[in-house]
């Protein structure tokens, strides 16, 4: 299975374009951080995991020619906000998109986008399948997927286990059920917004202390904040096997 990290940043903290930081002003291309997605081939299938708002240059960086589903987190903008760009694929591929989502993400996805769902549509719209999850296994394809619900503040968000990798974002705490499902876990992907505390996303601290409750032999943090420091500076603080993800990384799993 091929992971390709599409984004690993977030909207969180002080936009860039008003903030003189030295995560920021940084040239390092490890400190370029577009918002959280990830792609994964495996089985024949193409899926990304979250469209955010930087979801179509995403996909052309990654030269990514084929979609066959999205799966969403949850319904929060800089995970949901690039859903129209699956248009080019649409088109290219002559068929509807799949959608993969909760009922509560699929009202939002309705409301944000009214015009993909409207009985009388324009043409050139959109098209996608919606298909129903909730916290049972699904598959795609041949891809099993096991939801893990986590609490982004109170705001219920999945994350997925597939085989042996796990994927988690915005997440504050998860329950000692949910964990049983990430145990066992080789390649884990959580994130770790800044260094302060925060009301709805692990710190720094706290996901270097999840990541060691859950022993993967390998651990990358994501959705980061530039609050966070540079990605240099950052490593030094890192026990070996956890280790900073960034745009672009991509693993065999």
């Amino acid at each position: 299975m091929k992971i390709t990290f599409l984004g690993t940043g977030t909207s969180q903290g002080v936009p860039v374009i008003a903030c003189n930081c030295e995560v920021c002003t940084s040239l390092d291309p490890h400190d370029k951080r577009l918002r959280s997605s990830v792609l994964i081939e495996a089985e024949g299938k193409v899926i990304v995991i979250d469209s955010g708002p930087d979801f179509r240059y995403q996909m052309l960086r990654a030269g990514v020619k084929h979609l066959d589903a999205i799966v969403f987190t949850h319904e929060h903008k800089d995970h949901i906000a690039g859903m129209d760009d699956i248009r080019a694929f649409n088109y290219r591929q002559e068929s509807a998109i799949d959608v993969y989502a909760t009922v509560r993400v699929q009202e939002a996805l309705k409301r944000e986008f009214s015009y993909v769902f409207a009985e009388m549509k324009y043409p050139g719209v959109p098209e996608v399948n919606l298909k129903t999850i909730d916290l049972k296994p699904f598959r795609i394809g041949d891809v099993p997927f096991t939801p893990v619900e986590v609490m982004h503040y109170k705001l219920p968000v999945l994350g997925f286990r597939i085989n042996d990798f796990t994927y988690i974002t915005d997440a504050k705490t998860i329950s000692e059920h949910e964990k049983q499902k990430i145990k066992g876990t080789k390649t884990l992907v959580i994130n770790a917004l800044q260094i302060e505390k925060h009301i709805s996303h692990f710190t720094f601290v706290e996901a270097v202390a999840f990541a060691k409750e859950i022993g993967a032999e390998r651990t990358y943090f994501t959705h980061i904040s530039h609050r966070l420091g540079r990605h240099q500076s950052i490593l030094g603080l890192l026990p070996k096997n956890i280790t900073l993800a960034y745009d672009g990384l991509v693993l065999e799993v």
